[in-house]
């Protein structure tokens, strides 16, 4: 099989969990580094990629089998598409032409503080005119595009780790 080739279960989750990690590097020194503040998005999108890592981080240390690996496939493939529909909200609010823009709203703190959780996903799922805006780009694409790439390879991962079944090695 075509798969036999590739690492093994466990490192090909360190990686995944490592990827994680590079990611949120590369977050905080946007913030930091370059002063670009996250918007609400961005900063859900940053959940699921933690959520994501520790994830994938537990189960390299675990490294299933059977059962195991189908549950840590379908927490990384949830984890996955939540991340693309996120990202993929943000994308679209930037492609979005400059007067069908939202206005922008209050910042996430405050709107913890002042609004029921539920209430607060709902406004920062419409968007703002802070997650229009286009702050940075690599090789001709946003933060969020670059995400929403990643959250895709993520997801397929999921599906990966659900629809293959881990070799069998000598003691195990």
């Amino acid at each position: 099989m075509i798969f036999s080739q590739w690492p093994s279960q466990r490192v090909q989750l360190a990686a995944g969990a490592a990827l994680c990690a590079a990611l949120m590097g590369a977050a905080l020194y946007l913030q930091h580094g370059l002063r670009l503040e996250p918007c609400p998005l961005c900063i859900f999108q940053r959940l699921f990629v933690i959520a994501l890592g520790v994830v994938m981080l537990v189960a390299a240390v675990h490294d299933p089998h059977g059962v195991g690996r189908k549950v840590y496939g379908a927490l990384v493939l949830v984890l996955g598409v939540l991340g693309v529909a996120v990202a993929g909200r943000h994308v679209w609010l930037q492609h979005l032409p400059a007067d069908q823009v939202p206005e922008c709203g209050p910042g996430l703190e405050y709107m913890l503080d002042a609004f029921p959780l539920s209430e607060t996903l709902s406004m920062v799922f419409r968007g703002s005119g802070e997650c229009a805006e286009v702050q940075w780009t690599f090789l001709g694409a946003s933060i969020p595009e670059w995400t929403l790439i990643n959250f895709v390879g993520f997801a397929a991962f999921g599906v990966y780790l659900l629809v293959t079944r881990r070799p069998t090695t000598g003691g195990r």
